[in-house]
Protein backbone atom coordinates (compact mmCIF):
# COMPACT_ATOMS: atom_id res chain seq x y z
CA UNK A 1 0.00 0.00 0.00
CA UNK A 2 1.34 3.51 -0.82
CA UNK A 3 2.54 5.74 2.00
CA UNK A 4 -0.54 7.33 3.56
CA UNK A 5 -0.61 10.50 5.63
CA UNK A 6 -3.02 10.98 8.46
CA UNK A 7 -5.27 14.03 8.33
CA UNK A 8 -3.14 15.79 10.96
CA UNK A 9 0.05 15.24 8.89
CA UNK A 10 -1.24 17.01 5.80
CA UNK A 11 -0.56 20.63 4.98
CA UNK A 12 -2.35 22.76 2.48
CA UNK A 13 -0.95 25.61 0.45
CA UNK A 14 -1.94 27.57 -2.60
CA UNK A 15 0.17 27.05 -5.72
CA UNK A 16 -0.12 27.35 -9.44
CA UNK A 17 -0.48 23.76 -10.65
CA UNK A 18 -0.73 21.91 -13.94
CA UNK A 19 -1.79 18.42 -14.93
CA UNK A 20 0.98 16.18 -16.21
CA UNK A 21 -1.59 13.48 -16.88
CA UNK A 22 -4.96 12.51 -15.45
CA UNK A 23 -3.71 11.58 -12.01
CA UNK A 24 -0.47 13.56 -11.69
CA UNK A 25 -0.35 17.24 -10.78
CA UNK A 26 2.78 19.40 -10.59
CA UNK A 27 3.02 22.62 -8.58
CA UNK A 28 5.53 25.44 -9.03
CA UNK A 29 7.66 26.82 -6.18
CA UNK A 30 10.18 29.64 -6.08
CA UNK A 31 13.45 28.87 -4.31
CA UNK A 32 14.03 30.97 -1.20
CA UNK A 33 16.89 33.45 -1.55
CA UNK A 34 17.95 32.32 -5.02
CA UNK A 35 17.58 33.96 -8.44
CA UNK A 36 18.70 31.59 -11.19
CA UNK A 37 19.32 32.66 -14.75
CA UNK A 38 16.09 32.54 -16.77
CA UNK A 39 15.51 29.67 -19.20
CA UNK A 40 15.99 31.87 -22.30
CA UNK A 41 18.73 34.05 -20.79
CA UNK A 42 22.12 34.14 -22.46
CA UNK A 43 25.50 34.94 -20.93
CA UNK A 44 28.76 35.80 -22.69
CA UNK A 45 32.00 33.86 -22.53
CA UNK A 46 35.01 34.31 -24.81
CA UNK A 47 33.05 36.76 -26.96
CA UNK A 48 30.15 34.36 -27.63
CA UNK A 49 26.72 33.96 -26.13
CA UNK A 50 25.87 30.70 -24.40
CA UNK A 51 22.64 29.44 -22.82
CA UNK A 52 23.32 30.02 -19.11
CA UNK A 53 19.58 29.95 -18.34
CA UNK A 54 19.16 26.59 -20.02
CA UNK A 55 22.22 25.35 -18.11
CA UNK A 56 20.56 26.40 -14.82
CA UNK A 57 17.35 24.61 -15.78
CA UNK A 58 19.27 21.50 -16.85
CA UNK A 59 21.25 21.35 -13.58
CA UNK A 60 18.05 21.64 -11.52
CA UNK A 61 16.34 18.98 -13.68
CA UNK A 62 19.28 16.54 -13.42
CA UNK A 63 19.48 17.05 -9.66
CA UNK A 64 15.76 16.41 -9.19
CA UNK A 65 15.44 13.60 -11.74
CA UNK A 66 16.73 10.58 -9.85
CA UNK A 67 16.01 11.37 -6.20
CA UNK A 68 13.18 12.49 -4.00
CA UNK A 69 13.25 16.15 -3.08
CA UNK A 70 12.42 17.54 0.34
CA UNK A 71 10.42 20.73 -0.10
CA UNK A 72 10.05 23.04 2.89
CA UNK A 73 7.59 25.86 2.40
CA UNK A 74 8.18 29.34 3.79
CA UNK A 75 5.46 31.83 4.67
CA UNK A 76 5.98 34.19 1.75
CA UNK A 77 5.12 34.04 -1.93
CA UNK A 78 6.71 35.42 -5.06
CA UNK A 79 5.31 35.68 -8.58
CA UNK A 80 2.10 34.03 -7.33
CA UNK A 81 4.07 30.93 -6.30
CA UNK A 82 4.88 29.61 -2.85
CA UNK A 83 8.49 30.06 -1.78
CA UNK A 84 10.35 26.99 -0.57
CA UNK A 85 13.71 25.48 0.11
CA UNK A 86 14.45 22.28 -1.76
CA UNK A 87 17.01 19.66 -0.83
CA UNK A 88 17.94 16.49 -2.68
CA UNK A 89 19.95 13.84 -0.86
CA UNK A 90 20.70 16.41 1.83
CA UNK A 91 22.03 18.98 -0.66
CA UNK A 92 20.38 22.39 -0.93
CA UNK A 93 19.30 22.94 -4.54
CA UNK A 94 19.66 26.73 -4.27
CA UNK A 95 23.20 26.45 -2.93
CA UNK A 96 24.07 23.96 -5.69
CA UNK A 97 22.88 26.39 -8.39
CA UNK A 98 24.78 29.30 -6.83
CA UNK A 99 27.98 27.25 -6.43
CA UNK A 100 27.73 26.23 -10.11
CA UNK A 101 27.60 29.90 -11.14
CA UNK A 102 24.06 29.53 -12.49
CA UNK A 103 22.21 31.59 -9.87
CA UNK A 104 22.82 34.54 -7.59
CA UNK A 105 21.90 34.75 -3.92
CA UNK A 106 19.16 37.11 -2.79
CA UNK A 107 20.20 37.86 0.80
CA UNK A 108 17.37 40.35 1.29
CA UNK A 109 14.97 37.36 1.33
CA UNK A 110 17.07 35.28 3.70
CA UNK A 111 16.67 37.37 6.84
CA UNK A 112 14.47 34.56 8.19
CA UNK A 113 17.27 32.03 7.65
CA UNK A 114 20.66 33.55 8.53
CA UNK A 115 22.65 30.27 8.32
CA UNK A 116 21.38 29.77 4.75
CA UNK A 117 22.29 33.39 3.92
CA UNK A 118 25.87 32.72 5.06
CA UNK A 119 26.09 29.46 3.07
CA UNK A 120 24.73 31.14 -0.07
CA UNK A 121 27.15 34.04 0.28
CA UNK A 122 30.10 31.66 0.63
CA UNK A 123 28.91 29.56 -2.31
CA UNK A 124 28.70 32.70 -4.49
CA UNK A 125 32.18 33.84 -3.42
CA UNK A 126 33.54 30.37 -4.26
CA UNK A 127 31.81 30.43 -7.66
CA UNK A 128 33.26 33.88 -8.40
CA UNK A 129 36.77 32.79 -7.40
CA UNK A 130 36.48 29.61 -9.52
CA UNK A 131 34.83 31.52 -12.38
CA UNK A 132 32.09 28.88 -12.44
CA UNK A 133 29.26 28.94 -14.96
CA UNK A 134 28.16 32.43 -15.97
CA UNK A 135 30.75 33.95 -13.64
CA UNK A 136 33.42 33.02 -16.18
CA UNK A 137 32.33 35.90 -18.40
CA UNK A 138 29.74 38.65 -18.73
CA UNK A 139 26.22 38.24 -17.42
CA UNK A 140 23.21 40.26 -16.33
CA UNK A 141 21.46 39.64 -13.02
CA UNK A 142 18.27 37.67 -13.72
CA UNK A 143 16.04 40.40 -12.23
CA UNK A 144 17.51 42.99 -14.62
CA UNK A 145 17.22 40.54 -17.53
CA UNK A 146 13.50 40.05 -16.76
CA UNK A 147 13.12 43.86 -16.96
CA UNK A 148 14.59 43.84 -20.49
CA UNK A 149 18.34 44.42 -20.02
CA UNK A 150 20.39 42.37 -22.49
CA UNK A 151 24.02 41.73 -23.32
CA UNK A 152 25.18 42.98 -26.71
CA UNK A 153 25.56 39.38 -27.93
CA UNK A 154 21.81 38.80 -27.28
CA UNK A 155 20.68 41.59 -29.59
Amino acid sequence: MPNALSARDTQSFTARARALDGDTVAADFRLLGVDAFERRQLCERNGSCWECGKAAQDLAARTLRDSDATISLTASSSYDRPVATVSVNGRDLGELLIRAGLAVPQPQYLKIDQPRAVRYSRAFADAQRERAGALSGRWIEPARWRRGDRLSCER
